[in-house]
């Protein structure tokens, strides 16, 4: 089979050419993610905007705001305290450490429901919504066109949208601009992989290695460990036995005596004479 060759009138003048073994640039605006070794591996160096970002869990709720509460408080600053949209999260997030990451927990719009079309139709009228920061949705049942119909709500507002699903569907069609599957780190817990499935840009071999927790909520947690065991070294130390008094000055007669001459009684203490 011969190769196939274009001509130069399909190629505009003055337009770049991206090659599938090198990096694509964003053909949209981008938040950063506040991960340089994420950004560094992204068209555009960051979460693309107005488009469907797909990330793919074992567990729903791992690691999710760890990953996104950089650029999720950067969104809500820049919109004015506009609002995240949480459709169908599985619980709800600490709320003091969205605090300490610049997201205050007032900017959330938790739109709770199980029925798989209610997510959907909430999802799509939050997308519509110009003053929505982003949406966060968990759709686990969700097929190929209802996620473009999200896709193409997203670009038209011009919206963050990160979308939940299980790991299973890693091999499934997707519209998504960005797919990452994120797991926690076998030889780490300390550390999350990130595997990005796909991209405008060639395969990755190895995963983006971060931090599992923010450098704020790493320090108090370790403080906690400090804390607790201290408590229980406190809690188990054995106090150290009271010293014997030397016996007061006087005679001091040994009345063991009985072993020599076959006593039966099991008697071998001090009698002190005064």
């Amino acid at each position: 089979m011969g190769l196939l060759s274009l001509p130069a009138s399909c190629f505009p003048a003055g337009q770049p050419i991206w090659r599938g073994d090198e990096l694509g640039a964003a053909d949209a605006a981008v938040v950063p993610t506040g991960h340089g070794a994420l950004d560094a591996q992204l068209p555009g160096g960051g979460w693309p905007v107005g488009a469907l970002t797909e990330l793919l869990q074992a567990s729903p709720q791992d690691h999710v705001w760890q990953l996104l509460l950089p650029a999720l408080a950067q969104a809500v600053q820049q919109k004015k305290s506009a609002p995240v949209v949480l459709v169908g999260a599985p619980c709800e997030p600490f709320a003091p450490a969205l605090a300490a990451g610049g997201l205050p927990p007032e900017a959330l719009l938790w739109v709770r429901s199980e029925a798989p079309a209610a997510r959907l139709w909430a999802c799509e009228q939050a997308l519509r919504c110009a003053e929505v920061a982003a949406v966060l949705a968990w759709l686990p049942r969700a097929r190929v066109g209802e996620l473009r119909r999200l896709q193409l709500a997203a670009a038209q507002h011009e919206s963050l949208l990160f979308v939940f699903r299980p790991e299973s569907v890693a091999q499934a069609a997707s519209p998504a601009r960005l797919r990452l599957r994120v797991a926690p780190c076998a030889s780490d817990a300390s550390q999350i992989e990130l595997h990005l499935l796909k991209r405008r840009g060639p395969p990755l071999a190895a995963p983006v290695m971060l931090p599992a927790r923010g450098e704020r909520m790493a320090a108090l947690l370790a403080a906690a460990r400090l804390r607790r065991k201290l408590r229980a070294q406190q809690q188990g130390s054995v106090l150290p036995p009271l010293p014997v008094p030397a016996p007061p000055e006087g005679n001091v007669v040994r009345i063991d005596a009985w072993k020599k001459a076959g006593g039966a009684h099991a008697l071998d203490r001090l009698a002190v004479a005064h």
